[in-house]
């Protein structure tokens, strides 16, 4: 998804882009279609409640994770759903023990932190004037943005399950280094899009002049 999206911004023909996207739900069709437990797992997040013990087990836990928190949540460390109950709770469903902790109000907090990060880097993405500049800030920006919401539409039962972790929350170094990378790659743009444009220096002559502007000497370059 972020290479298709860093593809369509820098103006790959739309023929181009449609063929692969197509190729690629072939592919995935048929790949779902040969494979009994992938069309499982894909379709378990429609009832999860068909196969409570099951392939719908771990979606429906994060469910009541995420019902238990009710408005304000339980309070911080007093998940009882990550206690045996909710498989992977530190990684694919942290969202689950977010939520549970911290309520419908975090949840928001969080979609709204979410919001102004993806604002951020889309205003980045339009300052920076060299094309190369543009496009990895579009890039670092998805790949954070868009793998949170991956995440929380997992643990939420809007998608079938994928196996991201969620950025900056869920544990595993791997995880975090590559989130802190992304980031950093998005800094770097927004440093090098603030710098004060070269001004050209006048070949034919220059001038020096002291803190109080007054012409101390003249010259030939």
């Amino acid at each position: 998804m972020t290479l298709f999206l860093v593809a369509t911004a820098a103006g790959l023909p739309y023929v181009d882009l449609g063929a692969t996207a197509a190729g690629g739900l072939l592919l995935g069709t048929i790949s779902i279609s040969n494979n009994e437990y992938q069309l499982r797992r894909i379709m378990s997040f429609l009832n999860p409640w068909a196969d409570p013990k099951q392939d719908g087990y771990q979606l429906i836990q994060s469910l009541l994770a995420i019902g238990s928190g009710g408005t304000w949540g339980t309070g911080y460390g007093l998940s009882q759903q990550k206690l045996f109950y909710l498989p992977i709770q530190y990684t694919d469903f942290i969202f689950a023990v977010y939520a549970e902790e911290f309520g419908l109000f975090g949840s928001f907090l969080l979609l709204l932190m979410l919001a102004a990060y993806a604002t951020l880097g889309l205003v980045v993405a339009l300052k920076a004037s060299p094309k190369i500049h543009q496009l990895v800030a579009i890039g670092a920006t998805v790949l954070l943005v868009g793998q949170s919401l991956l995440n929380i539409g997992v643990a939420t039962g809007v998608l079938p399950t994928t196996g991201l972790p969620l950025p900056m929350f869920s544990y595993g170094g791997n995880s975090m280094i590559a989130s802190l990378l992304a980031a950093g790659l998005l800094i770097r743009v927004a440093r090098e899009s603030s710098e004060a444009s070269a001004v050209p220096i006048d070949r034919t002559g220059f001038q020096r002049r002291s803190p109080s502007g007054r012409k101390l000497t003249s010259g030939r370059r």
